[in-house]
């Protein structure tokens, strides 16, 4: 059985550190938008290119050329049995397209485990990780507008798979190997039932 899990997570709430541990964890791919972009830009490929027309002109990337690259991206052999998606769906267009995908590769999302971190802690880490990483356009005004894009756009996400009986709520405000451990937990028993 081909087991897809969808993380979730505000900006700074740890999704891309347990995506790495879970890929390990469980043998499935991790399966990032933003990896998927850098990929697509560095080879030139003919999505890359479309992509770079849009972001040349300071535009969001469309939809369809995002979903494009996921299907690419999960038809690859590694995604055979599954993958954890980091980064996608943003939005509930995006949702929808994922549902149609996995529906043309005979497969479904199991679980969509939400890593859950109160908002004064994620801009904490936010400004810890940007003054680590010398990224002086992070501030903290910086950080709370993306906090509330976030909000804006997944909202409806989290609502939407709640409503289908996917979404799980994580603690992640507990050490990393906790909610490594939590996520693990949750996810194994998905793949069980």
């Amino acid at each position: 059985m081909k087991t897809f899990v969808v993380l979730m997570g505000a900006p700074g709430a740890g999704k891309g550190t347990q995506a790495k541990r879970l890929e390990s964890l469980l043998g499935l791919p991790q399966v990032a938008t933003g990896d998927l972009f850098r990929a697509n830009l560095k080879n030139q490929t003919e999505l890359g290119k479309l992509a770079r027309t849009y972001m040349d002109k300071g535009e969001l990337v469309p939809n369809e050329v995002t979903i494009a690259m996921v299907r690419e991206r999960l038809s690859q052999p590694d995604c055979e049995s599954g993958a954890i998606l980091d980064g996608f769906p943003r939005t509930l267009a995006q949702a929808e397209a994922l549902d149609e995908l996995l529906m043309e590769f005979g497969a479904k999302i199991a679980v969509v485990p939400f890593i859950h971190v109160n908002q004064d802690v994620l801009v904490g880490r936010l400004a810890k990780r940007a003054e680590i990483e010398g990224r002086a356009d992070d501030n903290e005004d910086t950080i709370r507008t993306r906090m509330q894009v976030y909000e804006s756009e997944t909202a409806p996400l989290l609502n939407y798979y709640d409503n289908r009986g996917l979404l799980v709520k994580v603690n992640g405000e507990q050490s990393i190997d906790e909610v490594s451990a939590d996520l693990t937990a949750v996810i194994r028993q998905e793949m069980i039932s």
